[in-house]
C-alpha cells in the first residue's frame, strides 16, 4: 500500500516542480547603484542603495543649488523602484578653475579692524582669523544649466539600472533558495502521504484496543459509526490537496512576469495554515517529525520572503 500511495503520487510531484525549470523574475529589495559622469569643469556622482521595506521610503540628498530639481529627481526613482528603504545622494564636485564661491572683502575688512583693537598679531594672523568667521565668504547662486541637469539625470537613469541588475541577481539567488526549500516541503509531503494508511490503521487499532480494555460489551454497529467519526476527524486528504495546490501556485508566483513580494507571503501563510493542521492531526510520532522540518523549511522560506520586492 505504501509503496502504492507513493508511485501515485510521482506525477503530482513532476507537476509541482514543472515551473522550477524557467527563469525566476523576481527581485530582491537589497541593492546598490553607481553612476560617475566627468564635465569640463564638474564632476556628477549619483549614489543609490536599497533595502527591504513594506512601501517605497525614499531619502534624497542634494545640493542646495539643485533643492528646485529634487522632485522631478524623486518622481524619476519613484517610477523605478517601487518598494524598499531607498538612499539618493548627489554629489557635485568643482574640479575646474571656476567657482562661485568668493570672498566678502568688505566684511573681512571689518573683522580685521576690530581684531586690532583686540590683539597686537601681525595682518596675516588677523586675516587668518578673520577668514573663518561668519560670512567672510560668499556664494553666488548660479542658475541651473539645462544641460548640466540633462546629464544629471542621466547619471540617475544609470544609477537605476546598475540596481537594478543587482537587485535582480540578487532575486535569482533568492530563487534558488525557494526552490530548493518548496522541492523539500514537496518531499517531505510524499513521505507523509506514504505513511498516512499505516497512520490510520495504527489510529484504529488503538482506539480498539482502548475499547477492549474497557473490558465492557459494545454494539459493535456503534463501535463503528464512532470510529468512522474518529478517524474523520484525524483524516489529512484536503490539507493534503490544499498544500499540493499552494506548492504549486508559490512556484507559479516565482515564474510571473513580475516580482510580487506581498504575493509570495500571502502563499507562505496557507502553506503554514496546511501545514499545522496536518500537524494537528496526525496523532502520529514519525508523521509530527516531518512535519517540524516542513515547518523549519517554510520558516526559512518567511526570512527570506521578506526581502523579496
Amino acid at each position: 500500500k505504501i509503496t502504492r500511495c507513493t508511485n501515485n503520487l510521482l506525477p503530482l510531484y513532476f507537476s509541482t516542480f514543472a515551473l522550477l525549470n524557467g527563469n525566476y523574475m523576481i527581485k530582491s529589495m537589497t541593492g546598490y547603484g553607481k553612476s560617475v559622469i566627468q564635465l569640463p569643469t564638474k564632476k556628477i556622482t549619483v549614489e543609490l542603495k536599497s533595502l527591504n521595506s513594506k512601501n517605497l521610503d525614499l531619502n534624497t540628498r542634494v545640493p542646495s543649488s539643485y533643492r528646485e530639481k529634487e522632485l522631478e529627481i524623486r518622481k524619476l526613482i519613484s517610477k523605478s523602484l517601487v518598494r524598499g528603504k531607498v538612499d539618493f545622494n548627489l554629489y557635485i564636485e568643482v574640479t575646474g578653475e571656476k567657482t562661485t564661491a568668493k570672498v566678502n572683502e568688505g566684511v573681512v575688512k571689518q573683522y580685521m579692524n576690530q581684531l586690532k583693537n583686540i590683539s597686537s598679531v601681525a595682518e596675516v594672523e588677523l586675516l587668518k582669523m578673520a577668514v573663518k568667521m561668519p560670512d567672510s565668504m560668499k556664494t553666488e547662486r548660479e542658475e541651473i544649466d539645462a544641460g548640466e541637469f540633462k546629464n544629471i539625470l542621466e547619471a540617475v537613469n544609470e544609477a537605476l539600472t546598475a540596481l537594478d541588475k543587482y537587485r535582480s541577481d540578487e532575486g535569482t539567488v533568492l530563487g534558488n533558495d525557494f526552490k530548493i526549500r518548496i522541492k523539500n516541503i514537496s518531499e517531505l509531503l510524499i513521505k507523509i502521504l506514504a505513511i498516512d494508511s499505516e497512520r490510520m490503521a495504527i489510529v484504529k487499532n488503538r482506539l480498539r484496543k482502548a475499547v477492549e480494555d474497557l473490558k465492557e460489551a459494545v454494539d459493535e454497529n456503534r463501535f463503528e459509526q464512532e470510529l468512522i467519526y474518529y478517524l474523520e476527524k484525524y483524516d489529512i486528504t484536503e490539507e493534503k490537496v490544499r498544500l499540493k495546490n499552494h506548492l504549486y501556485y508559490f512556484n507559479g508566483a516565482l515564474a510571473s512576469s513580475d516580482s510580487n513580494g506581498k504575493k509570495i507571503g500571502f502563499i507562505c501563510q496557507e502553506i503554514g495554515r496546511e501545514i499545522n493542521t496536518i500537524g494537528s492531526k496526525s496523532n502520529h510520532a514519525p508523521m509530527q517529525q516531518l512535519v517540524v522540518q516542513m515547518k523549519d523549511e517554510l520558516e526559512k522560506i518567511k526570512e527570506q520572503s521578506l526581502n523579496v520586492l
